[in-house]
């Protein structure tokens, strides 16, 4: 399940009931039926605590083991986090978890930064503020599925489709970050790359052609990276090594 959030919307998330309606239902005994809310600005969101008990973890997938810990009753927490995932206690040997992905991230404009000595023609450096056409983090693991994607067409093997999320799981399995990287998040990877970084076109639900259409959402992708230039061929130093047949990318089906 997934829900679009925009600026000033806000999703509850919980246990729900008939009479305690939630966006976002977690099934577990332990959770509060109206657990906590997602609130959504321009540049950030903010995650409130309803528990009276327990704190939430918002762990930082792309980090090396960040987290901060929002205790209860805590409300509008500013998450700096641009992919994040939100973890509650349960009384089970698991906990449950969700992933929430930021709005883009807003940025000073360059010419905006000289101080109001003259040299850059504005009083302040807050007059002006631009945001990114395609904001990536060249850090993150999303990057390095988008590289992997493209990665054929920069080696100019243009017989070669663009991989399937089963070549990219095994592609960067020799990478020390996606060790434990599934196919599942490539898949969110794939979506948050298609929705909220290089937004192609996404189906509807009720689209009859879906499934057709979806199986193109790799090559959109691919095709406006190339286009714009935002994988280039030096980013192929950040994928592991090719070699072998495991290293390889062999065309498949689906």
């Amino acid at each position: 399940m997934t829900l679009r959030l925009g600026p000033g919307e806000v999703a509850r998330f919980g246990r729900g009931s008939a009479t305690v309606p939630v966006e976002l239902r977690l099934v577990d005994a332990a959770i509060s039926r109206l657990a906590g809310e997602i609130r959504v600005t321009d540049d950030h969101w903010q995650l409130s605590n309803f528990s009276t008990t327990h704190s939430y973890l918002v762990e930082n997938p792309e980090g090396a083991g960040e987290y901060l810990r929002v205790p209860p009753r805590r409300a509008g927490a500013p998450i700096p986090f641009e992919f994040a995932r939100i973890v509650l206690p349960t009384r089970r040997d698991t906990t449950v978890a969700f992933h929430v992905f930021a709005p883009d991230h807003v940025y000073l404009d360059a010419d905006g930064l000289d101080g109001p000595d003259g040299t850059g023609g504005r009083s302040s450096p807050w007059e002006s503020r631009t945001v990114m056409a395609y904001s990536l983090d060249e850090t993150a693991s999303y990057f390095l599925v988008l590289v992997a994607l493209c990665e054929p067409r920069l080696r100019d093997e243009s017989p070669v489709a663009v991989p399937t999320t089963p070549q990219i799981v095994e592609r960067l399995r020799g990478h020390a970050a996606c060790a434990r990287l599934t196919a599942r998040a490539v898949s969110s990877h794939i979506d948050y790359l298609a929705e909220e970084k290089i937004r192609v076109g996404v189906p509807d639900e009720d689209d009859p052609a879906r499934v057709n259409r979806r199986n193109g959402k790799r090559e959109a992708i691919v095709g406006v990276a190339l286009r714009f230039g935002l994988v280039r061929e030096e980013h192929l130093a950040l994928l592991p090594p090719r070699g072998g047949a495991g290293g390889r990318l062999r065309r498949t089906a689906g």
